[in-house]
């Protein structure tokens, strides 16, 4: 009799366990999933919400259908997948700079490259602080939808770093190709130098055609030879072994700085397709300059025109291995951006963020944008003459050009 007591008690504490443990598997649902779910996901959710149906529908309502003639245009350049898009884009940065070589005479006046070049900067500058940056930090506009954003700290802190190392290293390999040469030869000595005013009027004082003769140094002095058609002849001195290594070291920088720009083509179509078509864009208005200035150091450095022309083509074979590279990461490395509902319960990215590596490389190509449009050519365009008068309106048409690439950055992407 002394046992139903204790038997009756062990029957309750099981049912107070049971009820315990069926109240915490309810509890449980509502808290750990939503740990696990990514920006994305929570998004998804959120538009379930009946006041965001009704803004989504006012959006699409809002919104023109026919689309602006810039994504009409860019939907015909860019029809594919990223990575189809990425590769088409290589190909239009790539190719038509270096067949606008076999036009480009070794003689080029290097003033005529300065608007060019605060065109270009302008562009970049532009494509940099409108449409990547924004990106990187708040991701792209939605057409459907309107669009939430989940402030994460860390992620930003990351993001930043990112912009920083891609900052940091374009000055390391700056530095190093001045090291190099000994603190001469190309001023702005990378593939991204756009050094092209300096480097063309180093070309014309070290032995290049001007006007109607030929000049060369021989000693210290200036000689003119004529051939008998009256157009002159070469007779310039051999370059010296550092002008030689200047132009082969610069080959060499060219060729993986063009891996970057394959690396932003890739980046910036992945993360939307109006973002790879802006950048797209602006890397190719900033390539032709680039094109020309690296072209007339070559020459400087001892190459014919033939020679110099074959290079510059083979280092644009460094933007589609970036292309390559940038493609092989998005795909393999992932990206928050590409995770749906479907994915399921999502493990930590990196460093507990919500950061994938496919993301790291907007941001890493957005830091060195940042040093080519800045540090490596903004010294040129401040660089001046003693004429006064014909700096002022030299001056004057950089910066309309500066702001005509930076209003077209804008203008492609206004809605």
């Amino acid at each position: 009799m002394g046992r139903i007591p204790w038997s009756r008690a062990l029957v309750a504490f099981m049912l107070l366990w049971f009820a315990h443990s069926s109240l915490a598997a309810v509890d449980s649902p509502s808290r750990d999933p939503l740990s696990a779910l990514s920006s994305v996901q929570i998004e998804e959710k959120l538009h379930k919400c009946p006041l965001v149906q009704q803004l989504d529908q006012e959006k699409l309502a809002s919104a023109d259908q026919s689309g602006s003639l810039s994504s009409q245009i860019f939907s015909v350049l860019f029809p594919g997948s990223p990575a189809t898009n990425a590769l088409l884009a290589t190909l239009y940065i790539s190719g038509p700079p270096n067949f606008l070589l076999a036009l480009c005479p070794p003689t080029i006046d290097p003033s005529s490259l300065s608007v060019m070049v605060a065109f270009a900067v302008g562009g970049l500058l532009g494509d940099t602080l409108f449409h990547l940056l924004p990106e990187i930090f708040l991701g792209e506009d939605s057409p459907e939808h309107v669009r939430f954003v989940m402030v994460e700290p860390n992620r930003n802190l990351l993001l930043g770093v990112a912009i920083m190392v891609g900052f940091l290293t374009f000055v390391a390999m700056d530095k190093g190709l001045r090291i190099a040469t000994g603190g001469a030869g190309h001023e702005h000595g990378h593939g991204h130098g756009h050094g092209a005013e300096k480097d063309m009027s180093t070309a014309v004082a070290t032995g290049v055609e001007k006007h109607d003769g030929t000049r060369s140094r021989k000693g210290g002095k200036v000689s003119k030879g004529n051939s008998k058609d009256g157009k002159g002849s070469d007779t310039r001195k051999d370059p010296s072994p550092s002008i030689k290594l200047s132009g082969y070291l610069n080959l060499i920088a060219d060729f993986t700085h063009n891996i970057t720009d394959g690396l932003a083509m890739s980046s910036s179509f992945y993360a939307s397709p109006t973002l790879g078509a802006t950048t797209a864009m602006a890397v190719f208005f900033h390539e032709i300059p680039h094109e020309v200035g690296d072209f007339a150091l070559l020459i400087q450095s001892g190459f014919s025109k033939r020679a110099a022309m074959g290079a510059q083509f083979i280092t644009a074979f460094g933007a589609l291995l970036g292309t390559l590279i940038g493609i092989a990461v998005q795909e393999l490395g992932g990206s928050s951006s590409g995770v749906t509902a479907d994915a399921g319960a999502l493990s930590p990215g990196i460093l507990g963020t919500s950061l994938r590596w496919g993301d790291m490389l907007l941001p890493f190509t957005a830091g060195t944008f940042l040093y080519v449009g800045t540090v490596a050519v903004i010294p040129e365009l401040l660089e001046t003459g003693p004429d006064r008068g014909q700096e002022l309106k030299k001056t004057v048409t950089q910066f309309l050009a500066m702001f005509v690439g930076a209003g077209i950055m804008i203008a492609i992407s206004w809605s």
